[in-house]
Parts: structure tokens; sequence; C-alpha cells
């Protein structure tokens, strides 16, 4: 393949956005960097990851994983960017590299709990993760999986809560008959 995983990616971003991103690359001990890509367009920022993909994802209990097949996933947050978000790059690439470290295997609708601030002194502690239709995915040579986005929503430790007492619908349903706003990082969280 003349091109990598990580190049096509790239192009398939900046294709997607019309800009070239900002980027930070964040790197942890026996795992490729991890690249942070965040994109402006307007007054809304695309905080995406690139790197998650390069290999494929599989449950850490198989004795011999597949190197060629298998998921591959990109985490996107998108944010009004009405202001800065320190640390957010650092946390979404330790989750871009659980995959790797810890056998993760990120998919639609996971809650992923991280135990601390998503960005510093964010009231968020948790994503949970969809499909992200605007993005679609990335086509790479055969036999080889696509690339996916997951469009990661950060939910507050409560909101986390009622998501496994109730499940993904019910929290989305919280925040339609709210009317929030997941884009706006000063959110408020629905109330259950």
């Amino acid at each position: 393949m003349s091109e990598s995983v990580t190049d096509l990616i790239e192009k398939h971003l900046q294709a997607a956005f019309g800009t070239r991103p900002q980027r930070a690359s964040v790197t942890f001990l026996g795992v490729e960097p991890i690249d942070i890509e965040r994109f402006v367009v307007g007054e809304d920022a695309a905080y995406v990851t690139v790197g998650c993909a390069r290999h494929p994802m599989a449950d850490p209990n198989e004795l011999n994983p597949d190197p060629v097949r298998g998921p591959r996933v990109e985490i996107v947050v998108r944010m009004h960017a009405s202001r800065p978000l320190p640390g957010l790059h650092r946390r979404l690439a330790t989750i871009a590299a659980a995959p790797a470290v810890e056998g993760l295997v990120l998919g639609a609708d996971a809650l992923v709990d991280l135990g601390e601030p998503l960005w510093d002194g964010a009231p968020f502690t948790a994503l949970v993760t969809a499909v992200d239709a605007e993005l679609g995915e990335v086509a790479l040579p055969a036999p080889m999986d696509p690339v996916r986005f997951l469009r990661a929503v950060p939910i507050t430790a409560n909101e986390a809560a009622w998501m496994r007492l109730k499940g993904v619908d019910a929290l989305r349903e919280a925040w339609a008959e709210a009317a929030i706003d997941l884009d706006d990082p000063g959110r408020s969280p629905a109330t259950m």
C-alpha cells in the first residue's frame, strides 16, 4: 500500500472539513503516536483522533488476532469553539490508545468512563459514542475493514449512571426533551 492508513484518514478529514487542522501529538510508551486534529469551521470545532485505526481492534482474549481484518475507528468530539478546552487532546489520545494498550474494542453506543474531567475543569467525565454520519468512512484496500468515525458526546457522571441504568436511548430521549445542545462545552446536564 503506497499510503498509510493515517495518510488516508488525514486526506479524508481535510476533504470533509475543507480546511487544514491544528495538530497535537501524544505518545505513550510502546504505542505509536496518536494525533489529535482540531478543525474549526465557523463557530464550531471538531477534535478527531488519528492513529487509533492504524491497526484493527481485537478482543484481548484472542490468542492470534488478525493483523489485517477487524474494526477500525477514530474518535470525534464536536464542540462550539466558544472557549479553550485544555487537556482534551490528552484525554482523547488516551481513549484512542486504549485498543492497543488495553484491548478495548470501541463501537457505537458505548460508554467510555474516564473517571476524570474530559478537559481541565469540565463537568464531563465520560463519553457516549455514536456513528458520525457526517464523516462517513475511509475505504482501505481489501481485505482491510474501512475506518469508521465515532462521535463521542461528553457526559457527566450522573448521565453515565442514568445510561447504565436505563440505556443509551433513554439518555438521548432525556437530552431531546430538555432541548440540550450537546455541542455546548458549558451545557447543563440532563435532569433525570
